[in-house]
């Protein structure tokens, strides 16, 4: 997992609504990267919909908020228009960028071992450094948490 100070791994990714997203080309805006398991899980719209009801105050900040999970442009696609969600989510089907960013982890659930996203959200620095990070972030209040922070910047 980067840590604060790091430059933040760059990446290229699908994005819903538009031409794929580059790390390294949003320069000169702070980014938030929130990792999340699934499109379309409790938490995971939760999450998803606080970063949505926000968006505004991150904008105005010069913040650009994306969403990213293993699933698919169609399947983001689907899940932003049934529960009217306006956050880009970024697609990294291949894991890729998961693996760069140390959030693809072992997990246990009922008694069984899995991999999967370890929800974890990274605030990236105007210059490309990560600022902030939170790991095995619950769902409550983070949202508000992470723009707090972006107000700081």
């Amino acid at each position: 997992m980067p840590e604060i100070g790091e430059n933040a791994p760059d990446f290229t990714l699908p994005v819903t609504g538009g031409d794929p997203v580059t790390l390294s080309e949003l320069k000169g805006h702070s980014v938030v990267l929130f990792f999340y398991p699934r499109d379309d899980t409790s938490g995971c719209t939760r999450e998803n919909e606080d970063f949505t009801a926000l968006k505004d105050q991150f904008e105005a900040l010069g913040c650009k908020v994306f969403g990213i999970s293993k699933d698919t442009i169609a399947s983001h696609d689907k899940f932003m228009a049934k529960k009217s969600l306006t956050i880009p989510l970024l697609s990294d089907a291949e894991g890729d960028v998961c693996e760069r960013y140390g959030v693809w982890k072992e997990k246990k659930m009922y008694g069984k071992t899995f991999m999967g996203i370890e929800r974890s959200t990274f605030l990236i620095t105007k210059d490309g450094t990560i600022a902030q990070v939170w790991s095995k972030v619950k769902v409550p209040d983070h949202a508000a948490a992470v723009l707090e922070a972006v107000k700081a910047l």
